[in-house]
């Protein structure tokens, strides 16, 4: 009997992506565009002026009630007690060994109701973690609404200055990782946070998911930063500018088999907080001494691209590790990566080979992230 695939899902915005020819790909059973004016184009636009994402595949869940900031605490590794309402930050679900369900963004919507952001290829997976987790904790409701939004990021220096044209609502006083509700596109209560995934500046915006809507707002954000020269961008340029900007992709520099630690974002796991899910498997590896290994950001010294799953060696030929992502940057024009390696071969200089179709090449350990936007000045 011939096995059933099954189909791919689909954003509001799929007959859109489609209509303007993106090249489209699954990526975590989502038929979504990876390349839609051509990547290095997409890339450079969000760097220097403004480019626009759907990722309305990412997943919202919404934890509500008198026990719900007891539930995120237990949770998520960050201290969402510090958090103010309209305030957001990096988070993770964790394993009770250390490593990751997901790196998620928590938003508290108000005291006793949080958001959280979860990942696009982890979304089912992650809906049940929480569930199992604090699905039986007093006082709190679990409810997915990850269908019910479009989410769109508009991301660049010319970012706010584009959404601007959309909303009443001040952007300038919104701070990097704090929301409010404004209306957008004539849409009341949209969601509009300071956050992204890009190292730019930038703005992500919930709308309602019915097609007619979403389509309009894709549109009128093209049209609002065309004199800056928008372009529409995908998954491609999403994945060149977070390596450049060193953030971890789930799958990649995070997983079920890496532990918060190595990944170096243990300033984001609040120790100090009361017990959470992964926090005495943390607490060990420090007392050891440690972990054994280190992520690092990579610059190819000789020709070649270091790719990810390429193995990383000594100068000498010990074997060290793999590559988890590696690409041509389109903005600096050199070409990085970032690896795992033993905590001795961390030290930034440290220059190592990567085996590209089996030519050892050299590169060098260079500090994270590879690129920061300059702050701006008065």
């Amino acid at each position: 009997m011939a096995e059933t695939m099954t189909p791919l899902r689909k954003t509001a915005l799929n007959a859109v992506h489609r209509a303007a020819k993106s090249k489209m790909v699954d990526f975590g059973g989502w038929d979504m565009p990876v390349d839609c004016c051509g990547l290095i184009a997409e890339h450079m636009a969000v760097r220097t002026a403004v480019g626009v994402f759907d990722v309305s595949h990412m997943g919202d869940i919404q934890l509500r009630g008198p026990g719900s900031l007891a539930a995120v605490q237990h949770l998520c590794m960050n201290d969402a007690s510090k958090l103010a309402v309209g305030q957001a930050h990096y988070s993770a679900m964790l394993h009770p060994n250390g490593t990751f369900v997901d790196d998620v963004i928590v938003h508290k919507l108000s005291d006793n109701d949080y958001l959280i952001v979860i990942n696009a290829g982890t979304r089912e997976k992650d809906v049940q973690w929480v569930r199992q987790t604090i699905g039986h904790m007093p006082g709190v409701h679990v409810n997915d609404f990850s269908d019910y939004y479009t989410q769109l990021a508009i991301q660049g220096p010319r970012a706010a200055q584009t959404l601007q044209k959309l909303t009443s609502t001040d952007l300038s006083t919104i701070k990097n990782y704090w929301f409010t509700w404004g209306q957008v596109c004539g849409l009341h209560n949209v969601m509009i946070a300071r956050t992204g995934y890009t190292g730019e500046d930038g703005f992500e915006i919930y709308i309602p998911s019915d097609e007619p809507t979403s389509a309009r707002v894709w549109g009128e954000v093209l049209a609002a930063g065309a004199e800056f020269g928008i372009l529409a961008c995908g998954l491609g340029a999403r994945n060149t500018l977070r390596l450049e900007a060193g953030m971890a992709l789930y799958g990649h520099e995070i997983s079920d088999t890496i532990n918060v630690l190595e990944a170096g974002l243990g300033r984001y796991a609040k120790l100090e907080k009361p017990e959470f899910v992964g926090r005495a498997a943390l607490v060990a590896i420090e007392a050891a001494g440690g972990p054994g290994r280190k992520l690092v950001g990579l610059e190819m010294m000789e020709r070649g691209i270091g790719r990810d799953g390429y193995t990383v060696f000594s100068v000498e030929g010990k074997r060290l590790g793999e590559i988890t992502s590696g690409s041509p940057s389109p903005f600096l024009k050199k070409n990085i990566a970032m690896a795992y390696v033993p905590v001795e071969y961390a030290v930034v200089d440290t220059v190592v080979s990567v085996e590209i179709r089996g030519q050892m090449v050299k590169a060098k350990v260079v500090p994270l992230p590879f690129y920061k936007r300059a702050k701006k000045t008065a």
